[in-house]
């Protein structure tokens, strides 16, 4: 199999993880406070992947000395804050909405990658972005005519923090087993999180859990984390960062829609024209990766 052909069939395993993820956290918000949620659901991924290695007779490791400062900044961009601030908008505007903003990460990712990577855009990756800019400003303009809406901020905020994650990963250069990075990023998530969840999430009732709450971050935690993440990692060593960023675009519309069925959103005219120009930069990522 070459590698262009792998690229595509992970991305399209990583785009239905992450899609089908988003109905999956806010169904999990309902009963759980969302750095519990955020805490849970990472260590169901963590231990998902420490099964998977084990399976794959890949075993996850103790990483050497000098990898952990690398761990923890990869973990604190592309999954702490991420998550954190993922969990926190979607309890401020709508599911779909948010998945979709989150996905501006491929504009601060193609631009960070030029100035940083000297990954210069090719004339499909260029369309794509340019694509992808007027889905995103479809989107969050009707959203912003009353006020920037906090959700949108947080949602932002995890979208420019991944990028920052996704760079780095590209110019620290470190060659860390993926499973290995994947299982001991989670786990570095589920040691950070816990602090704030037991400070501040005292309304947590487990007999009152139902579920599809339980249902919910379970499938957040297998397949948004464990099984997302050791894709992306993946993916990224594969393509080049703004490839990789915008080839995982159509996670935010099968989100959208499986939000739809799920969740009883109704998307508006103008988040129908957005999320119709995310899907055709998506459509062209994938088919020059």
């Amino acid at each position: 199999m070459t590698d262009s052909l792998k690229a595509r069939l992970l991305l399209v395993m990583l785009c239905l993880s992450w899609g089908l993820t988003w109905p999956a956290m806010r169904l999990a918000l309902v009963d759980f406070p969302p750095f519990t949620m955020r805490a849970v659901s990472a260590l169901i991924g963590a231990a998902a992947m420490f099964a998977i290695a084990a399976l794959a007779g890949r075993p996850v490791r103790i990483p050497p000395r000098d990898v952990w400062p690398y761990i923890f900044i990869v973990s604190f961009f592309t999954i702490i804050v991420f998550a954190v601030c993922v969990a926190f908008a979607q309890l401020h505007t709508m599911t779909g909405r948010v998945a979709i903003i989150v996905y501006t990460m491929p504009i601060w990712t193609g631009l960070l990658s030029w100035w940083f990577l000297g990954e210069r855009p090719n004339a499909y990756t260029a369309v794509a972005l340019a694509l992808c800019c007027a889905g995103m400003a479809t989107l969050i303009y009707p959203l912003a005519t009353s006020g920037i809406p906090l959700g949108i901020v947080l949602a932002l905020t995890a979208a420019v923090s991944w990028s920052i994650g996704t760079i780095y990963i590209k110019t620290a250069r470190k060659d860390v087993e993926p499973f290995t990075l994947a299982a001991w990023q989670l786990i570095t998530t589920v040691v950070v999180i816990s602090a704030p969840a037991i400070i501040f999430d005292h309304s947590l009732d487990l007999p009152a859990i139902s579920w599809e709450a339980w249902a919910g971050i379970t499938f957040a935690g297998l397949f948004g984390s464990a099984v997302a993440y050791y894709l992306w990692f993946q993916i990224i060593r594969i393509l080049p960062a703004s490839n990789a960023a915008l080839g995982a675009l159509s996670s935010p519309v099968i989100g959208l829609i499986s939000s739809i069925f799920l969740l009883g959103e109704i998307p508006s005219g103008t988040d129908v024209v957005g999320f119709a120009l995310i899907f055709a930069a998506s459509f062209i990522a994938l088919l020059k990766t």
